[in-house]
C-alpha cells in the first residue's frame, strides 16, 4: 500500500519534524501510525517529503525526514467548470474530479442552476467544496492540491476561459465526440459542464467563441458525473492513464 499523504503549510528541508494540528491528529489518532511506519508530507504545490515515524503521541507524530523531492505540475493542466448542482452532488463531483486529476474546479452559477450560492450560505457551500478537494487530494496521493475557485457568473467565466489554451464545452446536442478532438499539448484545457437543465441557448451562444460544443457519448449524464467521465477520457488520451 502506498504511503498516506498529509498536507502541511511549510515543507521541512530535512532532519526532525513534528506533525501536529488537524493533520497530526488524523495521522496519530485516526490512522494510528506508529514508530517505523512511513508517510509523505505535501505542500500542495508539488513539494513532497518522505518521512518515517520516530515517535507517536496523542495528536502528533515525531518524524524523521528521509527525502525531499518536487513533482512537476501536469502539462497541460486540466480545469473543470462545474455548474452548481443540487443537493450534495456538487461535493461528490468535486471529490471525483479531484481524484481523477483536476487542477482547478470553477463553480459556475449557470442560469438554469437550481442551487444558488448567496451570502453566508454560499461561502459555506464553497468551503465544503474546498474541504472536499483537500481530502480527495490526500486520498489520491496527489502532490498538487486541487484548487476550488470563487463562484463565477457567466460573464466572469467567459473572461476566465480566455486564459485557457483550449475550452471544451460539453453539450448533449453536439455531434463531435470528445474522443476525436485534437487536444492542446500545453497550457490549460478547460472543460465546461452545464447544470441539470443543460446550458441555456444564450449561454451556449456566448461560449461559442471557444469553438463548437463537444459530446461525451450517446447517453446523457448527470452534471455531477459528466465532469469526472470527461476528465477520465482526457487523462487516457493524454497518456496519463
Amino acid at each position: 500500500m502506498s504511503d498516506p499523504v498529509f498536507l502541511v503549510d511549510d515543507l521541512p528541508e530535512g532532519g526532525e519534524y513534528v506533525l501536529d494540528g488537524p493533520e497530526g491528529h488524523h495521522a496519530a489518532d485516526v490512522q494510528r501510525l506508529g514508530p517505523g511506519e512511513t508517510l509523505l508530507l505535501a505542500d500542495g504545490s508539488g513539494g513532497l517529503a518522505a518521512a518515517r515515524v520516530a515517535a507517536a503521541e496523542r495528536g502528533s507524530l515525531a518524524l524523521e525526514i528521509l527525502e525531499r523531492r518536487t513533482v512537476p505540475a501536469p502539462e497541460p493542466a486540466l480545469t473543470v467548470v462545474q455548474a452548481l448542482p443540487k443537493g450534495d452532488r456538487g461535493e461528490r463531483a468535486v471529490q471525483m474530479l479531484t481524484e481523477i486529476g483536476a487542477g482547478e474546479i470553477i463553480p459556475w452559477a449557470a442560469s438554469r442552476s437550481i442551487t444558488q450560492w448567496k451570502g453566508p450560505r454560499g461561502d459555506k457551500a464553497r468551503a465544503k467544496w474546498a474541504a472536499t478537494a483537500r481530502e480527495a487530494t490526500k486520498q489520491a496521493r496527489r502532490a498538487h492540491l486541487a484548487r476550488v475557485a470563487e463562484l463565477h457568473t457567466t460573464k466572469q467565466l467567459l473572461a476566465r476561459l480566455r486564459r485557457a489554451a483550449q475550452v471544451l464545452v460539453l453539450h448533449e446536442e453536439a455531434t463531435v465526440p470528445l474522443s476525436k478532438v485534437d487536444l492542446a499539448a500545453s497550457g490549460e484545457i478547460a472543460v465546461v459542464i452545464g447544470p441539470e437543465g443543460s446550458i441555456s441557448p444564450d449561454e451556449l451562444a456566448a461560449l461559442s467563441e471557444f469553438g463548437e460544443p463537444i459530446r461525451l457519448g450517446q447517453t446523457v449524464l448527470r452534471t455531477s458525473t459528466a465532469g469526472p467521465a470527461a476528465l477520465a477520457v482526457l487523462q487516457a488520451r493524454l497518456g496519463r492513464w
